[in-house]
């Protein structure tokens, strides 16, 4: 394997007398996605708000192309090249599709709250939002509200909002969840697509999704991983079908 886009040895976190992330090692490498798949409770969740630096880490470490992120706030890994997105959309409800990725866009080049450019009136800033637009197959809804925007239209906005940022590793948290099956395909379509774009660590319930989708598999369980390697090698694993068995939230 390549040298790994993002190297986590060790990570720990506990909260009170719950361990959240029990010694985790994982890597995601170029041009993978990589899936994160568990039982609710598993420590999902936890384990991305640490890549993020929502949440500082007991012990251990976390590499980015070997640039080590310990002590940062998320809006320096933002820089670095994480992005993220959430289970829940986090998008601005009240702006256009193509104004939020203009903000994000704007972020990226280093503006602040104070100066943001308005896209109406900046055709080159324009041009770059509506080519994420683009990428996700949203350029026709480019100037609808975020209100008004179907679940699955919000779902890629908010991937369009992350490769604003251009990102090295994309976080992305249930980009399935709510999504219908037509949606759903389309969705994995422009995830597929997104692999020479940037590394991808897929934090995934639908279990179609992730077989169709995954260069690797890691099953989180109570904060370890119990097991890492290929789509058949996991599907094909007891311990890992067990692991199902029980109740499972990430």
């Amino acid at each position: 394997m390549s040298a790994p886009v993002l190297q986590v040895r060790g990570l720990s976190k506990r909260f009170g007398g719950l361990t959240a992330s029990d010694a985790i090692d994982l890597a995601v490498a170029p041009g993978e996605i990589h899936a994160l798949i568990g039982p609710n409770g598993a420590g999902k969740t936890t384990l991305i708000a640490q890549l993020c630096g929502e949440i500082s880490q007991d012990a251990g470490t976390i590499h980015l192309d070997g640039e080590p992120l310990a002590g940062l706030p998320p809006a320096s890994r933002t820089a670095l090249g994480i992005a993220r997105t959430f289970q829940i959309t986090d998008l601005l409800p009240d702006f256009t599709a193509v104004e939020n990725v203009a903000l994000a866009v704007q972020i990226r080049d280093g503006h602040s709250f104070r100066l943001f450019r308005d896209v109406r009136r900046d055709a080159d800033l324009r041009a770059r939002a509506l080519a994420h637009l683009a990428t996700v197959e949203l350029v026709d809804r480019a100037d609808i509200l975020v209100a008004s925007l179907s679940h699955g239209e919000a779902k890629l906005l908010e991937l369009a909002v992350a490769l604003a940022t251009d990102p090295r590793l994309l976080l992305l948290d249930e980009p399935m969840a709510g999504l219908g099956p037509t949606e759903s395909a389309a969705m994995i379509e422009t995830l597929r697509a997104l692999k020479s774009r940037a590394a991808i660590l897929l934090v995934e319930h639908d279990m179609d999704a992730v077989f169709s989708l995954a260069d690797r598999v890691s099953v989180l369980v109570y904060g370890r991983i119990i097991a890492t390697g290929t789509v058949a090698r996991i599907r094909d694993d007891p311990a890992v079908r067990d692991a199902y068995l029980g109740e499972g939230d990430g």
